[in-house]
């Protein structure tokens, strides 16, 4: 069989994802934060791009008087117009712009700056600053300062008292005269060995250890008493159930893990893209757009920069594009974020209203279809996204869940059916908890729907919701 070379012409279409493209994309899905960073990223890059000081606009008539034949592919007198953001708010809220700015500003976002930051102690620190005002001498400071830095985050001492004499150059039993006194410190109970210790330790600061029945629950009968096996130790210590419950009561006061309030995990703080307030009948939808700067085009664009090479050309040319692009990417990023939040909010009216039990199902495909964008728009903009509601702050993605079938053709969210359980669970009389095969018939008493007891177990385990028999006290 001989080879030979052939030329041939095929048509064919495909998608190409353009730089400009994928910035756009990729801006869809930022996180208001990210957005903040991005922003902030482009302009140090791009001569082309300033923030506008809001009363310095250029007129776009004089723009268009400026531009030479390199600008007029770049910078069009649309784009002149929607440069300046100044009215950007005013075209995407449902009321008029100058009903905006103050009108709904939540009383508890007009906080000090200093009510906002403060310093987050930790638990070595918390501890030192005690130890330095402690009455122990030099050398005993020195012992706390090891014994202190030997501390897991839950408060419970990691080294042997052998090990810290031998790291301090002391005896044992002066490591343990200095223990003995860190172990009050706040929170008292902290530097101990292990749980029974730490309760102990808390017990004797209430002054609680001169009851022995006491004493010895913790000692001796804490995983019976987790294990909630009371019969025997009813019999044991010739006790009825109320004497019982006086002691778990106390016990249950206690703090097992001293060093839990100073842990280590810094909470996750959300700042909403978009707040939906009620006035009346209507809802007001309002973007977040605090902090944001409003782009536009450098005065540099105009200047005539005198003879240049084509190579300077060809830079000016593509920071200018490139310029141009963020600035329309970022509108187009805030008018689909509004179209999303606005379809969710008519979709999902009687949450709004009501909260979390009226959620309805919902899905990507239906705001899609309403809005009239891909349901791969729809995912992304709702990505890392979260909105004020009268009810709390949600993320976008929590109002999309599945539904469940109604005895009369409708359906019901399942988010509100896990609403529902957890209520039920929080209403129950602890003696004799509701079973799962109960709560099933409460639903369909309630919602007329007919849910099985294993699909009340999968909920209620995504609710971190004990079963009834590990729910049950035994009093």
């Amino acid at each position: 069989m001989a080879l030979e070379l052939r030329q041939q012409l095929k048509l064919a279409q495909q998608l190409v994802m353009t730089p400009q493209l994928q910035q756009a994309i990729k801006l869809l899905q930022l996180s208001r934060l990210e957005l903040l960073e991005t922003v902030q990223q482009e302009m140090l890059d791009n001569p082309f791009l300033e923030e506008s000081s809001g009363d310095d606009a250029v007129d776009p008539a004089a723009q268009s008087e400026r531009r030479d034949g390199v600008e007029e592919e770049v910078y069009d007198k649309e784009l002149a117009k929607d440069a300046s953001w100044e009215d950007y708010l005013g075209e995407f809220a449902s009321t008029p712009r100058l009903v905006q700015p103050r009108e709904f500003e939540a009383a508890e976002e007009i906080s000090p700056l200093e009510a906002r930051y403060a310093a987050k102690p930790t638990l070595e620190g918390h501890l030192l600053w005690q130890l330095r005002l402690s009455t122990l001498t030099d050398a005993q400071k020195e012992i706390g300062e090891v014994i202190i830095g030997n501390l897991a985050s839950s408060g419970y001492l990691q080294a042997t008292l052998e090990e810290i004499a031998e790291m301090t150059m002391s005896t044992p039993d002066e490591v343990r005269t200095v223990l003995e006194r860190v172990q009050f410190f706040d929170p008292i109970g902290v530097a101990a060995r292990d749980a029974r210790e730490c309760l102990l330790i808390q017990l004797k600061s209430l002054n609680y250890d001169r009851d022995p029945i006491l004493l010895e629950l913790v000692q001796s009968h804490l995983e019976d008493l987790e294990a909630k096996r009371y019969k025997p130790l009813l019999r044991k210590f010739k006790l009825d159930m109320e004497e019982l419950k006086e002691y778990l009561d106390i016990i249950q006061s206690l703090d097992p893990l001293p060093g839990a309030s100073f842990g280590g995990g810094e909470p996750t703080y959300v700042s909403p893209d978009v707040f939906v307030y009620k006035m009346g009948a209507e809802f007001i939808i309002l973007l977040n757009e605090d902090g944001l700067p409003q782009l536009q085009l450098s005065s540099l664009c105009h200047m005539d920069m005198g003879p240049s090479s084509d190579k300077e050309k060809e830079y000016c040319a593509e920071k200018m594009r490139s310029a141009s692009w963020l600035i329309k990417s970022l509108y187009q990023r805030q008018r689909t974020l509004y179209k999303v939040v606005e379809s969710i909010v008519r979709h999902q009216q009687p949450f709004f209203e009501d909260g979390v039990t009226k959620l309805a199902p919902l899905i990507l495909k239906d705001i899609a279809d309403d809005i009239g964008m891909h349901e791969s728009t729809v995912s992304r903009i709702t990505t890392n996204k979260y909105v004020a509601t009268p009810h709390g702050i949600f993320e976008l993605k929590f109002f999309f869940n599945s539904g469940l079938e109604l005895d009369d053709g409708s359906q019901v969210g399942s988010e509100s059916v896990k609403a529902l359980i957890k209520k039920f669970i929080a209403d129950e009389d602890p003696k004799a908890p509701l079973s799962d095969e109960r709560i099933g018939e409460m639903l369909k008493d309630r919602l007329k729907v007919n849910i099985a007891r294993r699909t009340v177990a999968k909920y209620r385990t995504a609710l971190d919701i004990p079963s009834s028999s590990r729910r049950k006290e035994h009093f």
